[in-house]
């Protein structure tokens, strides 16, 4: 029988953490790889039955990298979630059928992402693939992507059909605390490629942001919703080009 080991990656995740291993009964395993979370995640997730790895956290890439690595020898497969998504009972049933499939490496997987309690399908938010079901051997992530992570996969990648559930940002103050951790990110892995900012980039580079995500992205199917997002996604945008231009200054 394929053996599938869920994998959720945590930090802090002491609210979300016991509906997203519920969600995940239908895997043979759950392993919560956590970095040395400072509230209840680790006795909730223990309560909840799952399995219990720490490691100090580096990088996104690293941490997963690390986590493909903790898998059990037994595991065939590994399904990476995260502590604010929720897998379907049709998606657990679709993901059990490809496992079983034999001429693929990894499986990428659409999401549905919830941001403000909406439903978000413009603006670059979906169909949003996320390649997360991944033969154990046959995958790793990019070392030199820190954020946003790609997979690299020794074979063919297949395409499932039913979404995994994304409850990313709640409110606005909790997307704007992201969205500047990922522009701080972005900056760093721009600094360390020896990229240096124009002085016009953080004029154009937020505009072309904001025509991407509400023009050819389809923002403008969200209305108001999404111009909003276009709009504080061209912030940030320039908040990562404003914090290369600094870090070159100094």
């Amino acid at each position: 029988m394929t053996h599938l080991t869920a994998i959720v990656l945590t930090h802090n995740e002491s609210e979300e953490i016991a509906d997203c291993i519920k969600s995940l009964r239908f895997a043979d395993r759950v392993l919560v790889f956590d970095s040395y979370s400072t509230d209840d995640t680790v006795a909730i997730a223990q309560r909840s039955g799952a399995d219990i790895f720490q490691h100090e956290f580096v990088d996104y890439t690293e941490q997963r990298n690390a986590a493909l690595d903790a898998a059990d020898e037994m595991t065939d497969w590994v399904l990476f979630v995260d502590a604010d998504e929720r897998v379907t009972d049709a998606l657990a049933q679709e993901i059990r059928q490809k496992i079983r499939l034999p001429d693929y490496a990894g499986w990428r997987i659409p999401r549905h992402n919830y941001i403000f309690g909406i439903l978000t399908k413009g603006a670059g938010w979906y169909p949003d693939y996320q390649t997360r079901l991944l033969r154990v051997g046959q995958a790793y992530y990019d070392a030199s992507r820190k954020v946003h992570e790609v997979v690299k996969l020794y074979g063919e990648e297949g395409t499932i059909r039913h979404p995994l559930v994304h409850y990313n940002y709640k409110d606005l103050e909790q997307f704007k605390d992201k969205q500047e951790h990922y522009a701080r990110f972005d900056a760093q892995s721009l600094y360390a490629q020896g990229v240096r900012p124009a002085q016009h980039s953080l004029v154009l580079q937020p505009l072309r942001q904001f025509y991407w995500r509400f023009v050819t992205l389809g923002g403008y199917r969200d209305r108001w919703h999404g111009l909003r997002l276009s709009l504080l996604m061209a912030w940030y945008e320039y908040r990562k080009y404003q914090t290369l231009a600094a870090m070159w200054q100094k």
